[in-house]
Formats: C-alpha cells, structure tokens, sequence
C-alpha cells in the first residue's frame, strides 16, 4: 500500500523531471549499464553522439577517450568531468 511519503517522493521524482534536473534513462540503455557496459559509452550511444563527437565536446583527444571506454586507460579527473559535463551527467554516474 502507499503512503503519503511515497507519494511525496514520487511527486518530487515527476518534478524533477519536468524541470530538467533528471531524466528516464530507457530499459535498453539501464540494461547496459546494469550488465557493465562502461558508462561513457553507453550514456554516449544514449545521447546520438559518436566516440568522435564526444571527444570534442569535452575537449579531448578521441584516441584517450577510446583507451577510457576501453579500459585501457583511467581518465583523469579533469578528462572525466568534461566528459561528464558534455554528456550532461553528474560524474558519479560515469564511476
């Protein structure tokens, strides 16, 4: 059964994503997300951008966002924030 605090906190979920301030990932991309995709790729293949794209909105180079997504490489703070800033995500989301 609800109560008022869940149906509190599922107003406050509905407003916050009418303001913008969160977002429905759909089931396909939380799928990927929940099997270990690495985020980066898969909140870019959500937003439509390439590898290519991605690298130049957050202002680096697409060979060290490839070793990122690949695992390769750990992306540095700074690198991680601009890509998360570019992929308009916090950046626990990309952790």
């Amino acid at each position: 059964m609800c109560d008022q605090a869940d149906i509190a906190a599922a107003d406050r979920v509905k407003a916050d994503i009418a303001a913008g301030r969160d977002e429905l990932v759909p089931a396909e991309f939380a799928n990927r997300l929940i099997a270990g995709e690495n985020p980066i790729r898969v909140y870019r293949a959500l937003r439509g951008l390439s590898a290519r794209d991605l690298a130049e909105k957050a202002e680096i180079s697409a060979p060290y966002l490839s070793e990122i997504e690949s695992g390769k490489k750990d992306g540095s703070l700074a690198a991680m924030r601009r890509i998360a800033h570019a992929l308009n995500v916090d950046l626990d989301d990309l952790v």
